[in-house]
């Protein structure tokens, strides 16, 4: 026979109406109560009732909104999200779509009403639209969007944010350092918030070092390695071509070791590639790639903990909720694809 609720709060030694308050995370139970309720659980691989939870009024189902063509950055933020979904008894509904559709507001609210969801996780690009924002909003939808930023924008929603422009301007610093002056930037998609937020980061670097900066090394494109081959071969036609190049993520910068092969330039003896993400790219390369470590589960687990958060009524008196993380800022991973200029 499965395990009851009733089996877990006598393992726990607790009232069964203290298991369900553990289980849907209400904020009245101390920690001490919730580790000895988390442990039985453990314990009988208790399974939450989640068609009970229906009946009850209450959704037991969470939407991953995503526009994003890099299966990499999907499944990351798919593991984090699952990963807290089944921590908290919920169910996951994975819906890609087109942020520029004229009707996105209206899919995503059928998709809400027909699957009865708690609330959505938005990702960029959807998370960055002032219109679709505004226009859940409008229709009471719950959502938690995930931003490139030092810091929430506004008070619209909960938002998890990641410090694309102080990491990109730590990288750029980090092969200043190694003796680089002639440092190429590949952007990514500028419907991307992160694309500005890396490049602002990397203008400043080079300001704050009093570097000049050629226009001609700062190159427009995709968040995709064929962008990053192209635009790598550019750059290293120049009269005087870069001794070094930020690639906005691991894809481009992996496009990028592919051109500088292609021509037989030497990484990294002749050309520093760094990347940004820290992906499985940065490490199936060779020379394995510098990067920033962009912890994609943590970030998508923190949203997901947070529309889960505000989806409960705290009452008068009770404890509130832990503190969950909702700023991140990725770190410098340093490989074999970085030398010091010669």
């Amino acid at each position: 026979m499965k395990p009851t609720i009733k089996d877990v709060a006598k393992l726990a030694g607790v009232s069964f109406k203290t298991v369900s308050r553990v289980i849907n995370n209400e904020p009245s139970v101390g920690d001490a109560l919730k580790e000895k309720v988390w442990k039985a659980v453990k314990e009988l691989n208790y399974q939450p009732n989640l068609s009970a939870r229906h009946l009850r009024g209450a959704s037991s189902f969470i939407g991953f909104i995503y526009d994003n063509p890099n299966s990499h950055y999907v499944i990351g933020m798919q593991h984090g999200i699952l990963e807290e979904c089944h921590r908290q008894g919920f169910e996951l509904v994975i819906h890609p779509c087109d942020a520029n559709s004229n009707t996105i507001t209206d899919e995503l609210a059928a998709m809400v009403e027909r699957g009865q969801l708690a609330g959505l996780v938005l990702t960029p690009p959807v998370s960055e639209s002032p219109q679709i924002v505004a226009e859940l909003n409008q229709r009471g939808i719950k959502f938690v969007r995930i931003l490139s930023g030092s810091q929430a924008p506004d008070d619209l929603s909960p938002c998890v944010v990641v410090d694309d422009r102080n990491a990109a301007r730590e990288i750029t610093q980090y092969l200043i350092d190694l003796g680089h002056t002639r440092i190429g930037f590949l952007s990514g998609d500028l419907v991307h918030a992160s694309s500005g937020e890396r490049e602002s980061g990397y203008r400043q670097a080079m300001l704050d070092n009093q570097l000049p900066l050629d226009e001609a090394l700062v190159v427009q494109g995709q968040y995709a390695f064929e962008s990053g081959v192209q635009r790598t071969q550019e750059l290293l036609k120049l009269p005087q071509p870069p001794t070094a190049i930020f690639a906005c993520n691991d894809e481009i910068a992996a496009g990028t070791l592919f051109a500088a092969r292609l021509q037989g330039v030497d990484v990294p003896n002749e050309l520093s590639i760094v990347g940004f993400e820290d992906s499985p790219f940065s490490r199936q390369t060779w020379p394995k790639l510098t990067t920033a470590q962009q912890p994609n589960s943590k970030i998508a687990a923190s949203a997901t903990a947070l529309l889960i958060q505000s989806t409960r009524t705290t009452r008068k008196g009770e404890i509130p909720d832990a503190e969950i993380e909702n700023a991140f800022h990725p770190e410098l991973i340093i490989r074999d694809s970085t030398a010091q200029y010669r």
